[in-house]
């Protein structure tokens, strides 16, 4: 269970709420339009990034939620959120400035180098330091230059797979569970009827889940359950259509919630697959091969139903691939480059807030899992062409060094003025 720790629920007082507004509008404005910043510039703004840093020392952004890495506790603040929200965002246009270009660019040639490929310039452009929210295939496809025949290739390989039951019912476990590890906190430091009457419709949701579940193991028993009789009126059974149903509840229960908005979005992508499935039976007093037949039925309209660009379907491709279900983040999008005449790199970057092994690792890793995820398609996809992946890391202070990770390297930058 993962630990979650509650602060300030008030925003950002004036002084830092300026901050954030004129880091968003020199990143939002004369970036877009091609002015650089002066040099002044960087070093007036350079001891705001600075404090920042130490003021969120050992904490990250993880895929929407702000995490301690030191012990993977989740801390829910609404102040430090805002600060990790400017530092980002400040960090961003320094990744822009000509110093830390210089040394990125010096960086990627020596690499390039190395390998006999071309060097290339990567994140030079405003659109390459943006923030990327990848929470549907059409994201992946539109960064890889998929073509619509290619992603509906990927569409009908993954689909028998990530359609599975065992997949399935994992995933609609995993948000539930989370789910209701969250409303236990927000109960116990600010209890209500709502929160209450939400625990009390995960909890029936989870027990829905357990009830469809069975075992296939060799000692048990329950593969060898007869068959009952022929089945005419099924109005008394189970069906998908009850969890939709308990799943409307919760949204409506939960819904002007913030502090649960992740978990809520989640419920709302699901149920594009709960109400294709909602006539299947999933009573096992059916007898075994018939709950084959109706996990066989739900699998099969699945793959059917559901699209390229739907987020149930990537959300089952998560849980499948990373075992979660967390739309996966990036702080700087980067993009596809050309190293030569058979061979793409696709880079991405993250900011982190401390050089220290443990912040770095977490970075490597969620970098690590993004990137994973477009190789995953690119093969999938049967694109033509090698695709290298890299990796960037952005530090105040760090010293510029390289590391490998699962045959891929990631670079650590540092920040400097």
């Amino acid at each position: 269970m993962e630990k979650v720790i509650h602060g300030a629920r008030h925003v950002m007082g004036k002084r830092n709420g300026a901050l954030q507004l004129n880091v968003m509008l020199y990143h939002g404005s004369e970036e877009s339009r091609g002015e650089p910043l002066s040099l002044e510039w960087y070093r007036k703004a350079f001891p705001k990034l600075t404090k920042l840093t130490r003021l969120l020392k050992d904490v990250d952004l993880v895929d929407g939620r702000l995490v301690n890495i030191n012990d993977g506790s989740v801390i829910v603040n609404g102040r430090a959120e805002h600060k990790m929200v400017a530092f980002k965002s400040l960090a961003r246009v320094f990744v822009g400035s000509p110093l830390v270009q210089q040394t990125l660019w010096s960086n990627v040639v020596a690499w390039a180098g190395g390998r006999g490929c071309d060097p290339f310039v990567c994140f030079s452009k405003p659109r390459e330091r943006e923030a990327l929210v990848v929470k549907s295939m059409s994201v992946v496809g539109s960064i890889l230059n998929i073509t619509a025949q290619q992603r509906q290739t990927v569409r009908v390989k993954i689909c028998p797979q990530v359609t599975q039951h065992r997949i399935w019912t994992g995933t609609l476990e995993e948000i539930l569970n989370g789910l209701k590890c969250e409303l236990e906190v927000v109960d116990y430091q600010c209890p209500s009827k709502g929160t209450r009457i939400g625990q009390q419709i995960v909890s029936s949701c989870l027990k829905f889940l357990a009830d469809t579940s069975i075992s296939y193991d060799d000692d048990s028993a329950s593969w060898m359950r007869l068959s009952t009789a022929k089945i005419t009126d099924s109005s008394g059974l189970q069906k998908w259509e009850d969890l939709l149903e308990m799943f409307n509840d919760l949204i409506d229960c939960l819904k002007n919630d913030r502090e649960l908005l992740l978990y809520v979005t989640k419920l709302e992508v699901m149920k594009e697959g709960l109400s294709q499935i909602k006539d299947v039976l999933v009573d096992k007093s059916i007898g075994f091969k018939e709950v084959r037949h109706q996990e066989s039925l739900v699998q099969k309209k699945l793959s059917k139903t559901l699209g390229h660009s739907s987020q149930c379907l990537f959300t089952l491709l998560l849980y499948y691939l990373y075992g979660h279900v967390r739309d996966i983040e990036v702080d700087l999008s980067g993009g596809l480059y050309s190293i030569s005449d058979k061979s793409l790199c696709l880079c991405m970057g993250r900011i982190v807030t401390s050089d220290e092994e443990t912040m770095i690792w977490s970075g490597v890793k969620q970098l690590d899992r993004a990137l994973g995820l477009f190789k995953f398609v690119w093969e999938t996809a049967g694109m033509e062409g090698v695709l290298q992946l890299q990796g960037h890391i952005w530090c105040v202070g760090a010293e510029s060094r390289t590391l490998t990770y699962r045959g891929n390297t990631f670079f650590v930058h540092g920040i400097h003025v």
